[in-house]
């Protein structure tokens, strides 16, 4: 598959998730009668992110976060040189759907973005449990490590064939029960950028945090699976295959 069509997955993969993930706290978890909640949030992104697996892992490797991407990278799953191109498809992805979410959001009378958070990553005050930078760096480093850890596992040569999406999938909502309360979860760039540019205030200011540790964090985790398993490089052309 040409590089243009994967990045072009690559943008329908983040935008689904953007749109699943973020619209189930904008949208849904503003109700409480719906009783969605955090673990309803948890749940939407592994969901978003299991759909996709399958619908483009053929296709992209469904990386659909600069993160995995870089921590692919490290682990000697994907190419350096298609790195930028993947994540500037994530990117714009997540940010696409961010305005197709507040376009939705805002219609409803008294909307307020800037007001409600618009489901962005904070830290400090911005912390929906109150947690400091310090905390929410190390929650961000260790969600995202293990997150690149266990898809590099899961799409193991000698791992189950077929079932790498239900285990990645899960993962990421294990990641979110764990960590909503601290940051909101990121461990994508791409997710955080997609919302923050339309809450347009603390989230801006604090969206460079999101991008550093996310990316160190996989880059972290990439490398530490890449000492322990036996597996050589995979080739270009099948790299972060998850299907």
């Amino acid at each position: 598959m040409n590089l243009g069509r994967r990045c072009a997955a690559e943008f329908f993969g983040t935008f689904w998730l953007v749109m699943g993930g973020c619209g189930t706290a904008v949208l849904a978890a503003a109700f409480p009668q719906l009783g969605v909640g955090f673990a309803g949030v948890a749940l939407a992104f592994g969901l978003t992110l299991l759909t996709m697996c399958y619908a483009i892992g053929h296709i992209s490797g469904c990386h659909i976060n600069p993160a995995v991407t870089c921590g692919l990278a490290a682990g000697g799953r994907f190419p350096v040189k298609e790195v930028i191109p993947y994540v500037v498809a994530q990117v714009i992805g997540g940010i696409v759907a961010g305005g197709v979410l507040y376009l939705i959001a805002s219609g409803k009378p008294g909307f307020d973005a800037a007001a409600s958070g618009f489901a962005s990553n904070g830290f400090g005050d911005h912390s929906p449990g109150g947690y400091s930078m310090g905390a929410a760096a190390l929650c961000e480093l260790v969600m995202t490590g293990f997150f690149v850890f266990i898809i590099m596992g899961a799409t193991h040569t000698r791992a189950p064939v077929g079932f790498a999406g239900i285990a990645i999938g899960l993962s990421l909502t294990l990641i979110h029960l764990i960590s909503i309360p601290v940051t909101n979860t990121s461990v994508n760039p791409a997710r955080s950028t997609g919302v923050a540019l339309y809450q347009g205030d603390w989230a801006v200011h604090q969206l460079w945090f999101f991008w550093v540790m996310p990316i160190i964090g996989g880059i972290i985790g990439g490398l530490v699976y890449r000492y322990l398993s036996s597996e050589q490089p995979v080739r270009p052309d099948i790299a972060g295959d998850i299907a």
